[in-house]
Parts: C-alpha cells; sequence; structure tokens
C-alpha cells in the first residue's frame, strides 16, 4: 500500500484518480493536485468517500511542488499535467525522492517539437538517486509500446515493420473538437510528419502521407503518417526495425476546420499583443473550444488502437496485429470521460501499480517497452481495456518499398 500524487485535474486526471481509488490495496492514500483545485474537488466529490485529498500546485513553479510533495510524502508521482511541465516535475522529484511516471513525453512550450533527450538526460540523476522514472504510460505512448514489446518476447526474433495504427471511429457531435487538451492536439498534428526508415528519419509535410485503412469494429477510414514520440524510443529500443510509422485518422470535416484555423493565425505559439496585453493565439483559441472533458455524456462509437507488425520468426516472415477497441460510451459510463481520456488514465494507473507492486522497478529512466510487458497485459483487460491479437494476416501495408 502506497501514497500516491496525482498532478493535473482534467479528462485523464479524472479517470487515473477514479481508477486508483478503486484500488486501496496497492494505492493507500490519493493526492490529485492541479492549477485549479476546484477541478480536483469536483472529482474527488465523485470518488466519494474521502478517498482524495486535494490541493492546489502550480506545476510550473518548482519550489511549490517540492512543498507539496514533502507535505503529502507519497511514494510515485503520476504526472497528467502539461508536458511542457515534465522536466518541472522530475526535477521535483529528484528533490523530494519520489518516483514519476508520466504519459507524453516534455516539449518545449516555445516549440512543438517532441523529443525524449532532454528526460533521456535525466537517467543518471535518477539512478544515482536509486529512483524510477517510467515515461509515456499512456495509450500512444504506452499501451502501443508494451504491445511492441510483447510482440518482441513472444512471436518475433526479429522485428522488421512496425505501423502503430490509432483511429477515432467516434462523433461527439461537435461542429470542432479535439480529444485531448486542444493546444496540444493541434501543436502535435501541425508540425511536419517524419517516420523512421532504414536508420535514419525521413520528414513528411502534415497529412503528406495517406492511405485507408481498415479497422476492426470501425472498418475503412482515411489515416495519415504523423510524427508520434514512441516511435523515438521503439526503434531505439528495437533496433532491428527497417521502417517504423504513426498513422492517425481524420475525418474531412476536421481538416476543413484544422485549415481555416491555420489560415487564419489561430494556430500560432508566439505572443501577440492585443489591446496591450500579450496572448498565444492558439492558447486563447483552447479557452473556446469544447472542453475535450465534456464530449463524453454524446459520444458514440469507438477507438482502436494497435500495432501492425512483420519481421522474422524462426527464419520465417511472420505478421502480427495487436489492438484495443474502447466504446466511448461505455469509457463515460464507468468515469464521466469519453474513451481517449479513458485509454490514457487505465494505462497510467496500471503503470503506478507495476511500480509500487515491484514488477516494473528499477533505478533510472525508462520508456514502457523496457519493462517485462507480461504482468501489465495480464491486468489491462481486467481495468477495462481488452486487447486482442491475430498473427500471418494482411496488414494493408506494402513491405515492398
Amino acid at each position: 500500500m502506497s501514497k500516491v500524487m496525482i498532478i493535473g485535474a482534467g479528462g485523464v486526471g479524472r479517470v487515473v484518480t477514479q481508477k486508483c481509488a478503486s484500488i486501496p490495496t496497492v494505492f493507500s492514500e490519493i493526492m490529485l493536485a492541479s492549477r485549479t483545485k476546484s477541478k480536483c474537488d469536483i472529482i474527488a466529490n465523485e470518488v466519494g468517500q474521502g478517498k482524495v485529498v486535494t490541493a492546489q500546485v502550480d506545476a510550473d513553479n518548482v519550489p511549490e511542488l517540492v512543498a507539496l510533495i514533502n507535505q503529502f510524502k507519497p511514494k510515485m508521482i503520476i504526472n497528467v499535467a502539461l508536458p511542457y511541465q515534465d522536466l518541472n516535475i522530475m526535477d521535483a522529484c529528484l528533490e523530494t525522492g519520489v518516483h514519476y511516471l508520466d504519459t507524453a513525453n516534455y516539449e518545449p512550450l516555445e516549440e512543438a517539437k517532441f523529443e525524449y533527450s532532454w528526460q533521456w538526460a535525466y537517467q543518471e540523476r535518477f539512478k544515482k538517486a536509486g529512483l524510477t522514472a517510467i515515461l509515456g504510460c499512456g495509450f500512444d505512448p504506452g499501451v502501443t509500446g508494451v504491445f511492441t514489446a510483447r510482440a518482441a518476447k513472444h512471436h518475433f526474433d526479429e522485428i522488421h515493420y512496425l505501423d502503430i495504427v490509432d483511429c477515432n471511429g467516434g462523433d461527439h457531435g461537435k461542429a470542432f473538437a479535439t480529444n485531448f487538451n486542444p493546444e496540444i492536439n493541434i501543436r502535435e498534428i501541425t508540425q511536419n510528419g517524419r517516420y523512421w526508415q532504414d536508420n535514419e528519419w525521413v520528414e513528411t509535410k502534415p497529412f503528406e502521407i495517406k492511405q485507408v485503412l481498415n479497422y476492426p469494429k470501425i472498418g475503412g477510414r482515411d489515416s495519415y503518417v504523423l510524427y508520434h514520440e514512441e516511435l523515438e524510443s521503439l526503434t531505439k529500443n528495437f533496433p532491428t526495425i527497417k521502417r517504423a510509422r504513426f498513422w492517425m485518422t481524420f475525418g474531412q470535416e476536421y481538416l476543413t476546420h484544422l485549415r481555416v484555423i491555420q489560415n487564419i493565425g489561430m494556430a500560432r505559439i508566439d505572443s501577440i499583443n492585443y489591446k496591450g496585453v500579450d496572448i498565444v493565439p492558439l492558447q486563447f483559441l483552447k479557452e473556446v473550444l469544447p472542453d475535450p472533458g465534456s464530449l463524453g455524456e454524446d459520444y458514440s462509437g469507438e477507438t482502436s488502437i494497435g500495432c501492425r507488425i512483420k519481421g522474422l520468426k524462426d527464419g520465417k516472415d511472420k505478421t502480427y496485429y495487436i489492438w484495443n477497441n474502447c466504446s466511448h460510451q461505455a469509457a463515460y459510463d464507468e468515469t464521466g470521460a469519453q474513451g481517449v481520456s479513458y485509454t490514457t488514465g487505465v494505462p497510467a494507473m496500471l503503470g503506478a501499480m507495476m511500480f509500487l507492486t515491484g514488477e516494473w522497478k528499477k533505478p533510472g529512466v525508462y520508456n514502457v517497452e523496457e519493462f517485462n510487458p507480461d504482468p501489465f497485459l495480464e491486468k489491462l483487460a481486467a481495468h477495462g481495456l481488452a486487447w486482442h491479437e491475430e498473427v500471418n494476416i494482411d496488414l494493408e501495408f506494402d513491405y515492398n518499398e
């Protein structure tokens, strides 16, 4: 039994908090902290029975983080705040001797740049302190890395081709909305894409590469190559990979809205002066778009996220597909959050459980695929995310490129 502190009270924070509170044998005491304490209080009241205490904290302020951590004395921080704040929270963990887990890699506020280099640089400091930092323990990144580790452990001698495929086949009824923090989401998908090919990165324009892919229980959807952070860690940790790509689905109406947002300057992340006040257009846009946490009630359909892999086993070609489908309505009925928040929050809780029960515990900074995938996947379905696998099927890709 261990104390945990969850930082971040958005849709993912809601799911993580509820899931942790449901397992008191592992998570004995829970603190939920955010810049806006009232958001924490709402979630804590939903959980009920005094299971969660709340606090206000500015995750941009390391001394403030340190003071709160020293007051509560958790064993682990579950960071579901903004990616800009990862390093501050890691610094606070080092200062207070607390273990760390997050769901998305650090990115600098002034540039939409996704790299693990900043966090990997903490390796020796965490190792010397005897602390574990688990990086990218959401779904993608997160479960997709665990899926790949399972493939490498049980199905392949060499992985040659990896395609991570992410489909949101749901409908929230809004003209335009993002499924997680609009600022982070729009920064992520409007940057140039890239994929790994023959030991180097190949850069693409946004939405340049498109293919219609079929997803279980959803069917065919327009899918586009983006850059996603787990490609960096997976190609490092599985060096036999010849090509690795990340695909995400987008509808044409969504892409039209996105083009308009870019064309009129609302996707800008630099500051402008408006009537004597400095504002960032994308941050302003975030405030007027629907809150992702409010989408769940009317959300129908489901997500489908998985890994399609080709490689060698016993000298022979083998294909493998492992995936999860998550119902938005089922997620909302259980937690009050839509499926995208649910598929991120459940793995974050489970990664913390893996650490606290001793399954994933070693000093240093690690991505999820560097741990044993088996105990994680043994519990994933029981906590709401059933997974499926098939071997030697058509993966819809040309592997002769």
